[in-house]
């Protein structure tokens, strides 16, 4: 087996072991991402020799017994993440120049831990976008099959993982950027709940909705990633002060009595006939585990997409407003006058995706539309958070599909707005309700990977995590590699 081959905590243990350097390890994805990135773009900026700076500095610290917690595992940062002196594009011409003068707490955290940063990944302009197309540095693609899409805004993130090209990856989502990338990438992907990880130093797309999580091959190593990322951060005025739990202590633990919720709403649709039995025989591998499985119902998650897209592009608008040309970013060449320098940036600098989310979201913040449309969906998000909350008085996690189907080819969908957004149907009412979901692989067809959600109650990622990794063991989808040429 090779070491690219390996999880996350096998790479660690032999680090640990001391039969593998963090040198070698690092110069062997470094190596990857040269040989076979070109055909992916999944990476944005690869930072060589930041990586084998670090990589020396581990292998020292290895030596002296003062290794750090996640020592010499190198990881790929979601390009929404502020890098000190590294670029940070958000996948814009807008930011396409920008180097951020300091660097994210998650970058921060991680990089206490002793995690190696090898470079940027490649996303949807500023998180937007369900298929990693809309990216100023051009689309990503599956490594399963490069015609396909891997799913977005996280998707050079999901890429670079399932093409192993590094470890892990950072991630983020506000309507299912992180599992919507899993499942169509055949990799376990984590959302924690709204505020267990700070979102300083994270470029806001929808401040409200936007949470940072983690891109792996399984349940475990997200647990190790996730528990450095996590913690209350006081320049984060929406970060949870709350303790974060050791992810990996009960992740042994079996899970016989768990109760399962099934949403009848979302069974009830009329899925391929390919999702509807991967996510059967899913259920039924829960219930040889022990689980009980219960129907349920979630009365107003049919809400939740249109009330997405109206709160969503309306945060967008006001967030988006301070790309101006004047103080960083793209500025347009020879402006006439202030209004001129305002207007040609904004249209120069924006892609036609986060300019049609732009227009939607100041419409639906203007007067006489406001009480209409956005006032409307804050009280609708309430009942989908409401109909949660009443869910989890019986069960413990709630179970769907994650995708409406496995991956679309590139192009498909680029033309169709709104059967763009459907992609995100399962992943969005968990965002909505500030609420931690999980995405695993749970089957493949016609060669491309799918996957099944998990939902937890708030601050529940510890009980996500241990039914994954339950399923985990006595499944193998997640160990399924693609063949990258």
């Amino acid at each position: 087996m090779e070491i690219h081959e390996l999880s996350l905590i096998g790479q660690l243990n032999q680090l640990k072991e001391g039969s593998l350097s963090s040198t070698e390890l690092t110069q062997h994805y470094l190596d990857r991402i040269s040989n076979f990135d070109e055909g992916i773009n999944s990476f944005i900026t690869v930072t060589a020799d930041l990586a084998l700076k670090q990589a020396k500095e581990s292998d020292k610290r290895y030596k002296s017994n003062s290794a750090l917690p996640l020592d010499g595992i190198p990881i790929a940062h979601k390009d929404i993440f502020c890098t000190e002196n590294i670029l940070t594009t958000c996948g814009s011409k807008m930011l396409s120049n920008f180097k951020a003068p300091y660097s994210s707490t998650v970058v921060n955290n991680l990089s206490a831990d002793g995690v190696v940063i090898l470079g940027k990944t490649n996303m949807d302009e500023f998180a937007m976008g369900s298929s990693n197309e809309t990216s100023y540095f051009g689309p990503v693609k599956n490594p399963w099959n490069k015609e396909y899409v891997p799913g977005g805004s996280s998707g050079g993130s999901a890429a670079c993982v399932s093409a192993q090209l590094a470890s892990a990856a950072t991630a983020t989502d506000t309507g299912g950027s992180i599992r919507q990338p899993a499942a169509l990438c055949g990799l376990t992907g984590i959302k924690p709940t709204y505020g267990r990880v700070s979102r300083y130093g994270m470029i806001a797309f929808a401040s409200s909705l936007d949470q940072g999580g983690v891109l792996a091959r399984s349940a475990e190593d997200s647990a190790l990633l996730l528990a450095s990322m996590s913690g209350h951060d006081p320049k984060d005025s929406t970060s949870l002060n709350e303790k974060v739990p050791n992810f990996l202590k009960n992740i042994n633990s079996p899970i016989k009595g768990m109760k399962i919720g099934l949403p009848k709403e979302f069974f009830e649709r009329d899925l391929p006939k390919h999702v509807e039995s991967s996510t059967k025989e899913a259920i039924k591998t829960f219930k040889d585990l022990g689980a009980e499985i219960h129907e349920i119902s979630l009365p107003n998650v049919d809400l939740s997409l249109p009330v997405y897209y109206i709160i969503a592009p309306a945060e967008c608008s006001a967030n988006l407003s301070r790309y101006d040309g004047v103080r960083y970013g793209y500025r347009c060449e020879n402006p006439k006058d202030i209004e001129d320098l305002y207007m040609r940036t904004r249209e120069e600098g924006f892609g036609p995706e986060v300019k049609r989310r732009i227009l939607i979201g100041t419409y639906t913040l203007s007067a006489g539309y406001y009480d209409a449309y956005y006032l409307k969906a804050q009280k609708c998000r309430r009942l989908v958070a409401n109909d949660f909350t009443e869910a989890f008085k019986s069960v413990d996690v709630i179970l769907s599909p994650t995708t409406p189907d496995t991956s679309f080819k590139s192009g498909e969908k680029s033309n169709d707005p709104i059967e763009m957004y459907l992609q995100d149907i399962f992943t969005i009412p968990a965002n909505l309700a500030g609420l931690p979901g999980i995405s695993f692989p749970s089957g493949h067809h016609e060669g491309l990977p799918l996957g099944v959600q998990l939902v937890g109650n708030s601050l529940k990622e510890a009980e996500l995590l241990q039914a994954t990794h339950q399923f985990q063991k006595v499944t193998d989808w997640h160990k399924k590699l693609p063949e990258v040429k």
